[in-house]
């Protein structure tokens, strides 16, 4: 039975009336209308679905929406804009990490969540934040620049 859920999405709160079982990201996507992230798999392998919630990187296609009611949540949208991209964003474009773009909702919101935590990052920790999400066109190591770059205060 659909029942009403308060979400802050993006420093907002919005009203949803949904199903408690239903996957944060079906209500970000058709009841919110935030379409960064993306489903990819549906079951958590491959990443392009993520959002940070309460402050850590989560698969948005595998979370009920009753389990992040109260926790603040962060989508691609609520990171930058077009007229004021968040460093990470300048990163990516800067280095050139994306060709398709499928991932990259999954990957800069990954890398948010690691340099939220830990600022200035090894390329090793980059890597091993960026291990379960999957790029099908090889640009792994543009990505992992771009997160150096962007850690290092270099972007534009």
């Amino acid at each position: 039975m659909p029942q009403s859920y308060q979400l802050r999405v993006n420093g907002e709160v919005r009203d949803v009336t949904v199903e408690g079982e239903t996957p944060l990201l079906y209500v970000l996507r058709n009841d919110l209308e935030l379409s960064g992230a993306k489903f990819g798999c549906g079951l958590s392998q491959c990443g392009a679905c993520t959002v940070i919630a309460g402050g850590t990187a989560v698969r948005s296609c595998s979370t009920p929406v009753r389990s992040v009611e109260g926790r603040d949540i962060t989508t691609l949208e609520g990171i930058g804009s077009e007229t004021k991209p968040h460093a990470l964003q300048v990163a990516f474009i800067e280095e050139q990490a994306m060709q398709c773009g499928y991932c990259i909702n999954g990957m800069i919101m990954t890398a948010k969540a690691l340099l939220d935590r830990t600022p200035h990052p090894t390329e090793v920790q980059v890597r091993e934040a960026l291990a379960g999400n999957l790029c099908r066109c090889g640009s792994h190591n543009r990505i992992v620049r771009a997160v150096l770059r962007a850690s290092k205060g270099d972007a534009k």
